[in-house]
């Protein structure tokens, strides 16, 4: 489990496809207390690692995962927000998040509001009725605030810090972003299809 709030960004420093594609990204975490086998929130996708280096992990990632997410995407030198799994007292400043990624959202248009950028994305139709005003989601691992949602739109509201601190502040329209809806939202709306 995780929380949404990033910890380091990372850089893609090798992609290969050995069977499953294997991801190298480098970072700031000290790897001398990451575990083989442990878990690492890679753009929002809980990814294990699978070997390390002096500042350096690898991942594995199935060709499922490549097909559900944005990490069709990746390329050598892309920064990538981190999360390190979340422990057991650890403060919990975002959401839960899982780290298993829903869906692939679209940046439709950005626009500029004071020091703050607002963000409209565009949600697979599937996972839009999910999404609330002032509900919580997770894109690209990081936990965010819903400002509105009009039907597959929804808005997001970045402050120059979150931009400084993650890899907001590098996106585009048209970028392809990991989607993780709220758990509380999906069991939510179950309960209601049931009853």
């Amino acid at each position: 489990m995780f929380t949404g709030i990033i910890t380091d960004i990372g850089i893609l420093a090798a992609l290969e496809q050995q069977g499953d594609l294997r991801a190298r990204i480098t970072t700031g975490y000290d790897t001398t207390s990451i575990d083989m086998g442990a878990s690492i929130a890679s753009d929002g996708v809980c990814l294990t690692v699978v070997d390390l280096g002096p500042d350096w992990y690898e991942v594995q990632i199935s060709a499922e995962t490549v097909s559900k997410t944005s990490l069709s995407d990746w390329a050598v030198g892309r920064r990538v927000n981190l999360e390190r799994a979340l422990k057991v007292g650890d403060e919990l400043g975002g959401h839960i998040v899982s780290g298993h990624v829903d869906g692939v959202a679209e940046v439709v248009a950005m626009t500029e509001e004071g020091d703050s950028t607002r963000v409209t994305l565009r949600a697979p139709k599937e996972l839009a009725r999910f999404i609330a005003p002032k509900g919580s989601v997770a894109l690209n691992g990081t936990s965010l605030t819903v400002n509105e949602v009009d039907d597959c739109d929804f808005g997001i509201n970045f402050i120059p810090h979150t931009k400084e601190v993650t890899t907001w502040g590098d996106v585009k329209v048209g970028d392809r972003i990991n989607l993780e809806i709220d758990t509380l939202a999906r069991y939510v709306a179950r309960l209601a299809e049931m009853s």
